[in-house]
């Protein structure tokens, strides 16, 4: 419809593997006709070896490829490019480095007025029990995922609460459900 109107939306579609964040977000990119980007793309070569070895990321593995994924987002923002990015982001810190870069870690830094402004993102939190979550994960060709790691984000997700700007969709849902859904909340929001 009339989007002409709106401000330019970054929409960050979050949860842990196995939560449906890339086919969700790419389906939607594709309806929109927005860019997609899948977070996973932009690991580190070290990072992907842990995580092939089954060894869960710690934030010091974390910090330098979310303060990459929101460079990714700020050049989006900056050239008035709606965006969609499937991240993890299970930890409040990680989405406030995504919405901020690295000045979100380094608090003690003066802030420059305007030179890095907090994005304006939306978090959509792909939300859902390990269970099912543990049963998509086993049907998937080619991408293992031990259910101890499973666990483990599980054990890390700190789900988005206010102020942060988010909405929670049941993963539960079908597929064009759920992306109607977020649809509903860019447009209405």
């Amino acid at each position: 419809g009339g989007a002409a109107g709106l401000a330019m939306v970054l929409v960050v579609v979050m949860g842990v593997s196995g939560s449906g964040k890339t086919t969700v977000g790419s389906r939607l990119a594709a309806k929109l006709g927005w860019k997609f980007y899948d977070a996973d793309d932009y690991h580190s070569p070290e990072n992907k070896k842990k995580m092939a070895e089954g060894i869960p990321l710690n934030d010091e593995d974390r910090i330098p490829w979310l303060c990459a994924l929101h460079d990714i987002l700020r050049r989006e923002d900056s050239c008035r490019q709606d965006a969609i990015l499937a991240c993890s982001a299970l930890k409040k810190m990680y989405r406030r480095v995504l919405v901020s870069g690295a000045s979100a870690i380094e608090s003690n830094q003066p802030e420059q007025p305007g030179e890095n402004a907090a994005l304006k993102i939306l978090f959509v939190h792909l939300d859902g029990p390990m269970d099912i979550i543990a049963g998509r994960l086993k049907k998937r060709r080619g991408h293992f995922m031990p259910s101890e790691l499973l666990k483990s984000q599980f054990d890390t997700l700190e789900p988005p609460s206010a102020p942060e700007n988010f909405i929670t969709v049941s993963l539960e849902k079908s597929l064009p459900e759920i992306v109607l859904e977020i649809q509903r909340a860019i447009f209405q929001g």
